[in-house]
C-alpha cells in the first residue's frame, strides 16, 4: 500500500519498492516540497516547478512535483487554498484566493510603493488553471518578504461588452475583498500626472495586522428605541477652519468633537460612506465657485472591505494599516463616549459606472458576475449611477455578507445603514432556475430586477448569527421606481429611512391643509405602515432633513433649490422639496420673516424628538447650517458641506440650546420612546377642546396628552394655522399645567430650564391663562406643557 506523507500544502506518495525513492528523500532533505502526481500531469512553466519520473516495480508511473527556488530570490510560490476569498496571512505566508468564474487565465501582480506610483508591476506570477483554480476561484500561496508591497490581478478572457465580458490582460485590477486600496495619499490630491484615476491596488496582510489594542472594547447594545441618530459626514465634520482640531478633515479630527454630539444627546452616529471611493470621479473646475468639483459625498463605492484611506491623517502610510487603525481607534473612542457607530454602505452599485466608465475591480475581475447585465450586455440601471449591483447573485451576496461580518467583527461597527436598498430586493441577473433556486423549476423565471417577495440576501443578513444582532437599516427605495417603505422584507428586525414621515411633517408643520391625521400616525411611530407587518415604532427611522435635500435651514428660507453652484444649470437635485421660505427667499429677509423661520425650525425639531420612532438629526442642522438654498451638494468640498464650528458658537445660535434641550427631555420621559405603538389608555387627542380632535381636511391643528412613568402626564401642541388661537386644556383636578416649551418664544424663553433667568416670572405671564385651563397660541408654534401639582387647590 503507498503510504501518504504530507509536506506543507505537498503531499509525498511513497511505496518501499519505488526504485527513486532515495531521489524523493534526499529533496524532501533539503527542504524541497514534492508530489506524486499522474503521469500525464505537464510541466507548470506559471508555477515554476518541474517534473522527477518515478517508476516502481508493479507501479503505475508517476511524476513528482518539485519546487524551484523563490522567485526571483524574493518569494516562494506554491498551489494555494481556494478560500477564504482574499489576501489572508497564514502559515509564514500570504494566500491568495479571488473568485472568477469567466476568466480563462489570471495573474497575480505584486506591486511595490514605489513602483505603484509609477504605474509599474513589480513581479507577476501567472496562475495555473489545472493547479491554481479550483471551481471558480483562483488561489496561491506565497512566502517572502512583503514589506511596502502591494498587490492587484491580470485576468484574460473575452473581452466582449455584448456578452457581459469586460476582460482586459493589460489591466491591473484589485481584489474585491482587499483590505486596504492604497493609491493616493491625500484628499483631493490629484496621481502623477494629473491622474484622476491613477493605479490602485491592495494592501497585503501580515500576521502582526490584528494588534489594535481595542482595551477590552465591547459593542453597547442599545435598544433601538432609545437611539438618536446623527447622520455625519467623517471630513466634513471637522474640515472646516474653525474645528481647530489638530487633523481636521479626519477620523482623528472627529475623535476631537465627540463631546459635541455627547451635549447635543446623540448616542449614535451614522457616518455617510466610509468605504474607499475616489472623491477625482467628478474632478472638473466649477467656475461659479472656484474651486473643484469632486465626489465629496462618497456613493460611489470602489471596494468594500476597504475603510477611506484618505479620511486618514497617515494616508498610504505603511500601506494603509495606519489608516485602518485610525478609523478603529474613532469607533473606539465613540464606544467609550456611549455613542454607536452605524456605516452607510451601498451595495447598489459602484463606481465602474456604466459601458463607458472604468475597469477597476468588479468589472475587470468577472462583470458579468458582479453586475445586472441583459442578455445583450446593458448594464441595468435601477440605481441611477450607471450599473447595478447584482446582489442576489450567489456569489455576489456571499461577498456582501462577508464584508458586512468583517466590519462587525474586525471594525467593531455597530450596524448599517443601506443606501437605495430596495435594490438587494430585486431578481439577479441570471437566465436559469438552477443557478437562481438550486434546481429547475416550472414556469416563467425570475426575470432581472423582479422585487422579489424572499430575497436571498436580505434573508442571509436576517438570519446571520453575526448580523441579526446590529443594527439593520434600509433605505427603502431605489431609483428604479421601486418604493418600499412599511414593505421592505424585514423578518422582524429591519428598520427604515421614513421617507413618509419626513414628507408629512413638512407638509403639516408648513400649514398644508389635509395632513392633520398623517402627521398624528407620524407622531404614533406611523402605525399605518409598520403595526400590520408586526414591526414596531422602533423600525420607523424618523428624519425631517438628511445629506440629501435642504438642510433644516434651509428647508425654511427656500421655495426652490439653488444647484447652479453644481455645473448642472440647475437640473440636478429634487424639485419637491415640500419647503417653505416663510414669505421671502434666501436668507436676506425682513425681521418677521427671519423669526417666523426661527420658530419653524423649531416646530420641526420638535415633532421629531415627540414622535415615537427613532429620530434621526442631519449633521449642521442643530446649528442651522445652510447650503444656500443647494439640495444635492455631492461635489462640494468646501463651506457648503463644511460644518461651521464658530457658526455653532456663536450667540446667535441659540437654536443648537434648544435642540440640546428637547433631545434631553425626550430621553427623560419613558413615554416619548416606546416599545409598542402608543394606545388610548395612553394617548389620549384633541383639538382645541379637550378629548376633541380635528381631523378634516383643513385643520391644522394636532394637540394630545402622553401619560408618563416619570413626567407624569405631558400635553404637546401643534399650531400650523397662519392665526393665532387660545386652546382649552384638558381639567385634571389637582393638578394644573405647567409651560415647558413655547416655540412662539425667543430664546430663553422657547424652553424653560430652571436656571433661565426671570423663569417664575415667564410663567406667572401664563398664570391668568392656565388658572382657567387656556393657553394662548401664536400662529406657527409648538407647545409642550406639564402637568403638575396644583398647590393653590
Amino acid at each position: 500500500m503507498p503510504v501518504l506523507m504530507s509536506m506543507g500544502c505537498f503531499t509525498l506518495t511513497h511505496n518501499a519498492s519505488c526504485s527513486l525513492l532515495t531521489s524523493p528523500q534526499r529533496l524532501l532533505h533539503r527542504g524541497i516540497g514534492v508530489t506524486l502526481t499522474p503521469l500525464n500531469t505537464r510541466v507548470s512553466k506559471n508555477l515554476n516547478i518541474t517534473t522527477v519520473a518515478a517508476v516502481g516495480n508493479g507501479i503505475e508511473t508517476e511524476t513528482a512535483v518539485v519546487e524551484k527556488p523563490p522567485l526571483g530570490g524574493r518569494f516562494q510560490v506554491s498551489r494555494g487554498y481556494p478560500a477564504p476569498l482574499g489576501a489572508t496571512s497564514r502559515d509564514n505566508g500570504v494566500n491568495f484566493a479571488i473568485y472568477s468564474l469567466n476568466a480563462v487565465s489570471a495573474t497575480l501582480c505584486l506591486i511595490s510603493l514605489s513602483d505603484l506610483h509609477h504605474n509599474k508591476v513589480t513581479e507577476c506570477i501567472p496562475l495555473d488553471p489545472l493547479i491554481n483554480k479550483t471551481g471558480g476561484v483562483w488561489h496561491v500561496f506565497l512566502k517572502g518578504d512583503f514589506k511596502d508591497m502591494l498587490y492587484g490581478y491580470k485576468f484574460d478572457g473575452k473581452f466582449s461588452p455584448q456578452e457581459g465580458h469586460y476582460f482586459d490582460s493589460s489591466r491591473v485590477v484589485l481584489d474585491p475583498y482587499a483590505k486596504a486600496v492604497i493609491s493616493r495619499g491625500e484628499f483631493g490630491a490629484l496621481g502623477p500626472d494629473g491622474n484622476c484615476w491613477p493605479q490602485m491596488a491592495g494592501m497585503i496582510p501580515s500576521s502582526d495586522d490584528n494588534e489594535f489594542d481595542w482595551e477590552g472594547d465591547l459593542p453597547l447594545k442599545y435598544p433601538q428605541k432609545d437611539l438618536v441618530i446623527y447622520e455625519m459626514h467623517v471630513r466634513g465634520f471637522t474640515k472646516h477652519e474653525s474645528s481647530k482640531t489638530k487633523f481636521p478633515g479626519t477620523y482623528l479630527g472627529v475623535v476631537e468633537k465627540l463631546d459635541h454630539l455627547k451635549e447635543l444627546g446623540v448616542n449614535c452616529v451614522e457616518l455617510m460612506p466610509c468605504h474607499e471611493f475616489n472623491e477625482l470621479e467628478y474632478y472638473s473646475y466649477n467656475s461659479v465657485l472656484g474651486d473643484h468639483k469632486v465626489n465629496f459625498w462618497g456613493y460611489s463605492t470602489i471596494n468594500f472591505f476597504s475603510p477611506m484611506i484618505r479620511y486618514s491623517s497617515s494616508g498610504i502610510r505603511n500601506c494603509g494599516r495606519d489608516g485602518i487603525n485610525e478609523m478603529k481607534f474613532m469607533i473606539k473612542e465613540a464606544h467609550k463616549r456611549g455613542i454607536e457607530v452605524i456605516m452607510d454602505v451601498v451595495f447598489n452599485h459602484t463606481a465602474e459606472g456604466n459601458e463607458k466608465g472604468p475597469i477597476i475591480s468588479f468589472r475587470g475581475v468577472d462583470n458579468s458576475i458582479y453586475y445586472m447585465v441583459a442578455p445583450k450586455g446593458e448594464f441595468y440601471n435601477y440605481s441611477g449611477c450607471g450599473n447595478t449591483f447584482n446582489s442576489n447573485h450567489p456569489v455576489v451576496r456571499q461577498v456582501i455578507v462577508d464584508c458586512l461580518r468583517y466590519w462587525v467583527t474586525e471594525f467593531h461597527v455597530d450596524g448599517f445603514r443601506f443606501d437605495l436598498a430596495s435594490i438587494m430586493t430585486r431578481g439577479s441577473s441570471l437566465w436559469d432556475g438552477v443557478n437562481v433556486f438550486g434546481a429547475p423549476i416550472e414556469g416563467d423565471l425570475v426575470t432581472t430586477g423582479t422585487p422579489l417577495g424572499s430575497p436571498p440576501l436580505v434573508d442571509m443578513i436576517s438570519n446571520d448569527p453575526i448580523l441579526r444582532g446590529v443594527k439593520l437599516i434600509a433605505e427603502a427605495w431605489d431609483a428604479g421606481g421601486l418604493y418600499q417603505v412599511g414593505t421592505f422584507p424585514h423578518w422582524g428586525i429591519w428598520s427604515e429611512w421614513n421617507g413618509k414621515f419626513r414628507d408629512t411633517v413638512r407638509q403639516f408643520i408648513k400649514g398644508t391643509d389635509g395632513f392633520a391625521g398623517a402627521f398624528a400616525e407620524c407622531l404614533c411611530g406611523s402605525p399605518n405602515l409598520y403595526q400590520g407587518g408586526g414591526r414596531k415604532p422602533w423600525n420607523s427611522i424618523n428624519f425631517v432633513c438628511a445629506h440629501d435635500g435642504f438642510t433644516l435651514a434651509d428647508l425654511v428660507t427656500y421655495n426652490n433649490k439653488h444647484n447652479l453652484p453644481n455645473g448642472e444649470d440647475n437640473n440636478d437635485g429634487e424639485n419637491h422639496n415640500n419647503s417653505w421660505n416663510c414669505g421671502q427667499e434666501g436668507e436676506f429677509a425682513s425681521i418677521l420673516v427671519r423669526k417666523l423661520r426661527k420658530r419653524q425650525m423649531r416646530n420641526f425639531f420638535l415633532s421629531l424628538m415627540v414622535s415615537q420612532g427613532v429620530p434621526m438629526i442631519y449633521m449642521g442642522d442643530e446649528y442651522g447650517h445652510t447650503k444656500g438654498g443647494n439640495n444635492n451638494t455631492y461635489c462640494h468640498d468646501n463651506n457648503l458641506n463644511y460644518f461651521q464650528w464658530d457658526k455653532k458658537e456663536e450667540s446667535s445660535s441659540d437654536f443648537f440650546r434648544f435642540c440640546r434641550l428637547i433631545t434631553d427631555f425626550r430621553k427623560e420621559c419613558e413615554s416619548l420612546g416606546l416599545d409598542d405603538f402608543p394606545t388610548a389608555e395612553r394617548l389620549q387627542w384633541h383639538g382645541h377642546f379637550p378629548g376633541m380632535p380635528d381631523w378634516s381636511e383643513t385643520s391644522r391643528f394636532v394637540a394630545f396628552t402622553m401619560v408618563d412613568s416619570v413626567k407624569g402626564e405631558i400635553y404637546i401642541a401643534f399650531n400650523t394655522s397662519h392665526l393665532p388661537f387660545t386652546i382649552t386644556l384638558p381639567e385634571r383636578p389637582g393638578y394644573r399645567w405647567e409651560p415647558l416649551v413655547d416655540t412662539s418664544k425667543p430664546a430663553p424663553y422657547d424652553f424653560l430650564t430652571p436656571d433661565v433667568p426671570g423663569r417664575d416670572i415667564a410663567i406667572r405671564q401664563y398664570s391668568q391663562f392656565l388658572d382657567a385651563n387656556l393657553y394662548p397660541m401664536l400662529s406657527y408654534s409648538s407647545i409642550i406643557l406639564l402637568r403638575t401639582p396644583d398647590e393653590s387647590a
